[in-house]
């Protein structure tokens, strides 16, 4: 479809929920934009054109004259700002932003921003019930997904918050000039997005930007890549799974028993908690950080953390089955996250775990996993359009197999899982080659488990 666009409108680039929640926002100022989309099809489009039938869009392809002749590119975070119209549009001096630099600059309350590889979303989620228990009207949000989620300019169409707490990508990051944010971590990196950025140090310089103005930088001990690059001016605090020095956070291990502290301070036994295994518990530290940061109070924040579930997807206990406890990680999107579920859920059960993996691997490398894999793993499942990649590394480690759908490796797991055993699904990949997303994998999985006999 083409169309004529304003030279001095603001253009969104991907429409998406993200791409949706800038046309929202914009549209409540009374400004002009276009909208541009690669796809003809893109998620949110019905929705688009019901609130908006009268604002220019373009889809099917980008076009270098849109972007050239643009006031301001609002770039989405799924579209790389490697991408040939965007540059041309960088070296014409057509400035960049997304729907977080927005954001920051129009909050009228405290951000608090958590990055990272893995964790981002429990901390968030823990982060906010943490406030909520405190009695402090916090909205959460940004990259988050769930029920009470949404995109960040999303949360400034609702009533006045006393804090924003926010899940962000490096996607998103990338296009954040200045957060101010009054309390930010990076939980850790490792390997992700591989086929984004040409190197990991490039990664880590997107997650870096988080501190752009912040006020409290949240270090993790066990981490040297969430230290902040530049620590002037930042009131910095650290955690870690190790004994807490004065005024640090950490892990103590006493009479068998794991306990969280605040320098000599026990603050909660980890058997109190719902939430299981070492990268919970270091995500509870970083909740514990930051909420501390920001004021909140030690009892609200115990309290809350005490009371707090997990998350769907996320090493998600499913059913117990002959003995066999299945567990839902779809949100293992990555091999750091699937060699700390598999570690966890190995170190928890009296027997080993049968592994159901793959997906779209993002360039990562499985090399890392081998060892985890070998230690704990007595069968892997594979499964995707990378599955043969995943089984070369694995040689040797452990038996390997594959499965054409995610139901059929439900049933083969069941048949060589004896009791004492896990069925881990972890898939150290994207979802998109088989599913619509993680959530969508999450959910064939459950109900393939639910519907064994």
């Amino acid at each position: 479809m083409k169309t004529k666009v304003e030279r001095k409108s603001r253009v969104i680039v991907g429409l998406g929920k993200t791409g949706l929640s800038c046309a929202r926002y914009l549209h409540s100022l009374g400004e002009v934009f276009t909208v541009t989309d690669s796809r003809l099809t893109p998620p949110g489009l019905a929705d688009f054109r019901a609130e908006f039938p009268n604002v220019k869009i373009e889809l099917g392809g980008f076009r270098e004259e849109t972007f050239v002749g643009a006031a301001e590119l609002v770039v989405s975070p799924g579209i790389s700002l490697q991408t040939p119209e965007i540059q041309a549009a960088i070296k014409a001096g057509v400035s960049i932003t997304g729907d977080i630099d927005i954001f920051s600059r129009a909050a009228g309350a405290p951000i608090v921003a958590v990055t990272g590889s893995n964790g981002k979303s429990t901390v968030v989620s823990l982060l906010g019930a943490m406030a909520r228990e405190e009695g402090v009207n916090a909205a959460v949000g940004g990259n988050l997904d769930g029920a009470e989620a949404a995109p960040a300019l999303d949360l400034l169409r609702k009533e006045p918050r006393d804090l924003y707490i926010l899940e962000l990508s490096s996607f998103q990051l990338e296009t954040t000039r200045h957060l101010g944010a009054e309390a930010a971590v990076i939980l850790n990196v490792s390997d992700d997005h591989m086929d984004r950025y040409a190197t990991l140090q490039e990664y880590k310089d997107a997650k870096q930007r988080i501190f752009r103005g912040c006020r409290h930088a949240i270090v993790n001990r066990d981490d040297l890549a969430s230290e902040p690059a530049d620590g002037h001016d930042l009131i910095t605090h650290s955690y870690g799974l190790d004994a807490p020095q004065t005024n640090s956070w950490g892990l103590v291990r006493k009479d068998g028993q794991d306990y969280l502290m605040f320098g000599d301070e026990t603050l909660v036994a980890a058997s109190d908690l719902k939430i299981a295994g070492k990268h919970n518990l270091s995500n509870a530290l970083a909740a514990l950080a930051l909420g501390s940061a920001i004021g909140l109070s030690r009892n609200s924040m115990i309290a809350a953390l005490k009371k707090f579930p997990g998350l769907p997807h996320r090493c998600q206990w499913v059913r117990n089955l002959r003995g066999v406890d299945y567990y839902n990680d779809s949100k293992g999107t990555n091999v750091g996250a699937s060699m700390v579920a598999i570690e966890s859920l190995g170190e928890l059960v009296e027997g080993s775990v049968v592994l159901i993996a793959g997906g779209i691997d993002k360039e990562a490398d499985f090399t890392p996993m081998r060892p985890v894999v070998e230690k704990f793993v007595k069968l892997a499942i594979l499964i995707g359009r990378d599955a043969k990649k995943i089984a070369a590394v694995l040689k040797g480690a452990t038996e390997t197999i594959f499965a054409d759908t995610l139901p059929e490796a439900v049933a083969v797991s069941a048949t060589r899982a004896t009791a004492g055993d896990a069925v881990l699904l972890s898939p150290a990949c994207a979802s998109f080659d088989m599913f619509t997303d993680f959530t969508h994998r999450g959910r064939v999985f459950t109900e393939a488990v639910e519907g064994l006999r």
